[in-house]
């Protein structure tokens, strides 16, 4: 299958390969829906709206979707606004904005959405700047710029705004030297404007202004609307776990009128979203910090084919994992068949008897599961890793890969293993894409062109760790004291050496 001419092969996410329309140059065919989700603030959406009544883009391709999250009172259009606005008002099934957002998209007709704060007043080109990106690629998750000022309601009319957006001379509404930036700003200077990867370069997607295609939003799954907090970084990372390109557009900006509350209130707004993103988003920082668990969503997912090893094989490759600092993970272990049978005469000529050893060591671990088949790849997981046996594992073994794999930033890492088959350790966001590009066909070429793959030696340990079916044999140290000590003895001098 060739590359369609809006699915480029970006490598990355240096987006630099693109070559977009310039703008005022260029003749538009997509259709883009604002969709701007509010509570309260009429004076604010009155010149938000005004503002978008000046934008360059065409008209006919431009229409604005105001969500009302249930506001007291009721939010109005007022006559100052873009020839295409609709006003929605939520149910009251929900609230919050990803509520709000996910039904202004619900609502939308344009080919792409773009999300803008509903105290936002855009520069006269902010729309087009956007827009410009869409025509090249369909996978995009464009990034629109905006300053932070102080805000007096009443300052402006929305006549006023409109006049200054519409002669072009939006920035002359603030003084900017009295703005403050936006502190993704800090991220995108430090990775020269996101062209440098990071795995958790997808965390400048947040706050409008914003964009991306519709279907690409219905793909990835609208934001999460259980979560009031966060709700923008958790869909980033899915965008990014969809191999989205997150392109910074900063050649137009945007007013943002007033300071956001996670300016204000920092530390309290952080520690509101911490357990939220935590269990989501394994790939931000806040997880860096936490002691290896079970979380809703892990950081990777190991896929063992069990076939007929025997159970302390198993336990040889799975018990270090989970008892080290890799237990961020999940395990599927796949026997290829229907749980072992319990029946008397089973048991009793051995039949199925490691399956039953396997199923009963791993009953009460919720980080691991005993499965027929091997599971569909898990989007919302960064990484997956495919071992086509049980191998002995350190409790490191699975970190040193990983970390292999972000030397190289590597889309696959193909690591050797002894008298099998190598592992497969694949980065989730560089196989969506490379579907996204060309189906499911010729995944593994199209992922070392995008992203690149490598090789890895020295997973597999020469030697089993010890494990409840293979204690191993007991130091000099503990050979001495049983030698000196009684068992009363032992136990306490065991309770002094823990203090």
């Amino acid at each position: 299958m060739s590359d369609s001419p809006k699915r480029p092969r970006i490598v990355r996410n240096d987006y630099r390969a693109l070559h977009p329309p310039t703008s005022g140059d260029w003749s538009p065919s997509l259709a883009v829906s604002v969709v701007v989700p509010a509570y309260g603030g009429q004076g604010e959406l009155d010149l938000v709206l005004a503002a978008l009544a000046a934008q360059s883009y065409p008209s006919e391709l431009m229409e604005v979707v105001v969500v009302d999250d249930n506001s007291t009172p009721p939010l109005r259009l007022p006559e100052l606004r873009p020839e295409h606005t609709r006003l929605v008002v939520t149910t009251g099934e929900s609230w919050g904005s990803a509520h709000a957002v996910n039904t202004g998209v619900n609502h939308a007709d344009g080919q792409v959405v773009l999300r803008l704060d509903a105290d936002m007043v855009a520069y006269r080109d902010h729309v087009e700047a956007q827009m410009r990106w869409h025509h090249a690629a369909d996978y995009l998750a464009v990034l629109g710029h905006k300053r932070f000022v102080e805000w007096e309601p009443g300052r402006f009319t929305p006549e006023q705004v409109h006049e200054k957006v519409l002669a072009g001379e939006a920035a002359a509404l603030f003084a900017v030297e009295d703005a403050k930036p936006h502190w993704v700003e800090n991220v995108i200077a430090d990775t020269a404007g996101l062209v440098q990867h990071h795995p958790g370069i997808f965390r400048v997607f947040v706050g409008a202004t914003n964009s991306v295609h519709r279907d690409f939003f219905k793909t990835v799954g609208g934001l999460d609307t259980d979560l009031r907090l966060g709700s923008d970084t958790e869909f980033a990372y899915r965008l990014a776990q969809a191999g989205a390109v997150f392109v910074p557009e900063t050649t137009s900006s945007a007013w943002h009128l007033g300071m956001p509350q996670m300016v204000q209130k920092w530390d309290e707004g952080r520690h509101q979203r911490v357990p939220y993103i935590a269990q989501r988003v394994p790939l931000h920082g806040m997880r860096r910090t936490a002691p290896a668990r079970a979380w809703r969503v892990p950081l990777l997912d190991m896929v063992v084919e069990v076939g007929d090893a025997a159970a302390a094989d198993v336990d040889a490759c799975v018990a270090p994992v989970l008892a080290g600092p890799d237990g961020d993970v999940r395990i599927t272990l796949v026997t290829g068949q229907g749980p072992a049978p319990q029946d008397r005469a089973s048991i009793l000529a051995g039949e199925g008897a490691q399956q039953r050893l396997i199923e009963e060591a791993y009953d009460a671990e919720a980080r691991v599961r005993v499965a027929a088949e091997a599971p569909a790849p898990d989007p919302a997981v960064p990484y997956r890793l495919l071992l086509p046996r049980p191998v002995p594992l350190r409790a490191n073994s699975i970190g040193k890969l990983l970390a292999a794999m972000e030397r190289a930033d590597a889309g696959l890492v193909l690591a050797a293993l002894p008298d099998a088959p190598p592992a497969r350790l694949e980065r989730t966001a560089a196989f969506a894409r490379a579907r996204h590009i060309t189906g499911d066909s010729g995944l593994d070429q199209v992922v070392a062109g995008i992203w690149g793959a490598a090789r890895y030696d020295g997973l597999a340990a020469r030697e089993a760790e010890p494990t409840v079916y293979e204690p191993g044999p007991p130091d000099a140290a503990r050979r001495l004291a049983r030698r000196l000590f009684d068992a009363r003895q032992r136990a306490r001098l065991r309770a002094l050496l823990r203090r």
